[in-house]
């Protein structure tokens, strides 16, 4: 069955574009000013590492809840400073740019997934974006979709947000029944997807990781490693909403 997307968007394939974005491009930074970003729990985690402070304190500082499309789980947004701009926005340029957020890296191209895809058929779509301000589409650069993923470092920043899209898939099915929004489980659920010093204090005090047979080393890295600690953190919500989960329990 062939794919339907809507009017005037037309997935990339093998083809090349061209794109280029520098300090000598006369509309350098203007996409970092008045930007509506939404930030995923891997966005969130390079970028507090990258600030050296801890979940809460970025969250506190640096976002803002607000409805996104999933009506059963807030989203989170970056907060613009006082000018309208991007909080890490600098005269130099990016604050944060080896960390920025996926959106970021993947401009100019939008991604999108099919979670329900058909048999044999591709699952990952790449769009190209028009903003009439941005130069970058004039420079003399060309670009597969494939080459721009490996140039801006994309695959584990995607490999996180697939894991993450199929969890908000979960949640947009309501899976709080009786206890409403903002109740027991859907906060202990923001707690693991962007709160993960949180998540991390938690499983500690729980002593969670004992109720599942987890390798030694598996184990070792959870506890180190925001990622692989995120990565149990969203079996256990997949265990804990549905009953269907990678973990096995003691």
């Amino acid at each position: 069955m062939e794919k339907k997307f809507p009017d005037g968007m037309v997935p990339l394939g093998a083809e090349k574009f061209k794109f280029l974005c520098h300090e000598g491009v006369s509309c350098f930074t203007k996409c970092c000013r008045k930007v509506d970003m939404y930030l995923f729990p891997y966005d969130i985690i390079r970028l507090k590492g990258a600030l050296n402070i801890d979940s809460h304190e970025f969250l506190q500082q640096y976002t803002r809840l607000v409805q996104g499309q999933n009506p059963y789980f807030p989203a989170v947004m970056l907060k613009l400073n006082e000018k309208k701009d991007c909080p890490f926005l600098t005269d130099e340029g990016c604050q944060v740019y080896t960390d920025r957020p996926s959106a970021c890296r993947t401009y100019p191209l939008e991604r999108a997934v099919d979670r329900t895809p058909e048999s044999r058929q591709e699952s990952e779509f790449y769009f190209m974006t028009n903003h009439d301000y941005c130069l970058g589409h004039f420079e003399d650069n060309d670009f597969t979709v494939k080459e721009w993923v490996r140039n801006q470092r994309l695959e584990q920043f995607n490999l996180m947000n697939d894991l993450w899209g199929e969890l908000d898939t979960i949640f947009s099915h309501n899976p709080w029944r009786g206890e409403g929004s903002g109740g027991e489980k859907q906060r202990l659920a923001f707690m693991v997807c962007f709160d993960i010093d949180g998540f991390r204090k938690f499983i500690g005090q729980h002593d969670l990781l004992k109720k599942f047979r987890i390798a030694k080393d598996t184990k070792k890295r959870i506890k180190e490693d925001d990622q692989e600690l995120l990565k149990f953190g969203f079996e256990w919500l997949k265990l804990i909403l549905t009953g269907k989960s990678s973990l096995v329990q003691r």
